[in-house]
């Protein structure tokens, strides 16, 4: 009976419909192009502050979202989310 048991647990555990899986993004906005990354550090990574006119230091000390972007006479920059469907 345990045996039956532990696999109709296993077997209805399987059949729930699994969560929509949400990340982080950064995206920025600079001459009219869009390039998108995991968080502030891989875009600081790729960017020099020269060309994006700030520093990681700095911009990890804001408070930026979709609603309130970072922005300067270099780029823009936004944090959003991306909503991915769930794995099967």
């Amino acid at each position: 009976m345990a045996t039956f048991c532990y696999f109709w647990l296993k077997f209805v555990i399987r059949m729930e419909p699994k969560k929509k899986q949400e990340r982080a993004i950064v995206h920025l906005e600079k001459d009219g192009q869009h390039y998108y990354y995991g968080n502030l550090k891989a875009l600081t990574d790729h960017w020099s502050k020269d060309a994006i006119g700030v520093s990681y230091s700095y911009l990890k000390n804001l408070n930026i979202s979709e609603d309130k972007p970072y922005r300067n006479d270099y780029c823009c920059i936004r944090r959003g989310v991306i909503v991915s469907s769930p794995k099967r």
